[in-house]
């Protein structure tokens, strides 16, 4: 069995939202906000001779979930789809509602439901301290990792209770 040590020194907090973010929309603006207008003051560094941004995309995913139903209007099959990026969501979207060959195959027409569907980006950032931590946004969750310092704490709560969508 192996044996996990926590690393001393860093930290991990999560926060539950009371509830999920409207949708991509919303949620892509919460993302942009914290990339392009940097509200946690991170600043730019550099690692083996490679310059970073302030704060970077290290992972990003989109799920879209779909329910075929025939013509009586009766369930008679479920998907889900993931992407990579919003853009690759939104076109998704789009080609699953209008594939032609995947409606005949499940004999019914899909219907999206957007309010299942699940959003995730993992961001990194470089702290004016030298620290770097992570932040991943969920649609249901906020999650701060591999901190040490508690001021970045703070930071994020205190920038967190600013954004609508995130109280």
């Amino acid at each position: 069995m192996p044996d996990f040590r926590p690393r001393p020194g860093t930290t991990t907090t999560a926060y539950r939202l009371k509830k999920p973010i409207a949708d991509i929309a919303a949620f892509s603006a919460i993302i942009r906000t914290l990339v392009y207008d940097n509200p946690l003051g991170c600043i730019r560094y550099g690692h083996a001779r490679k310059g970073f941004p302030p704060v970077r995309k290290v992972r990003e995913m989109y799920t879209a979930k779909f329910e075929y139903r025939n013509a009586g209007g009766k369930r008679i099959g479920t998907t889900i789809e993931m992407y990579d990026s919003v853009e690759g969501y939104e076109t998704g979207i789009a080609a699953v509602i209008s594939n032609m060959a995947n409606i005949a195959s499940h004999r019914g027409k899909p219907r999206h439901l957007p309010e299942k569907d699940l959003f995730s980006v993992m961001l990194q950032c470089h702290d004016p301290s030298g620290e770097l931590y992570y932040l991943n946004l969920a649609r249901d969750r906020f999650t701060l990792s591999s901190y040490t310092d508690p001021r970045i704490r703070e930071r994020v709560e205190a920038w967190v209770a600013g954004v609508k969508e995130l109280v």
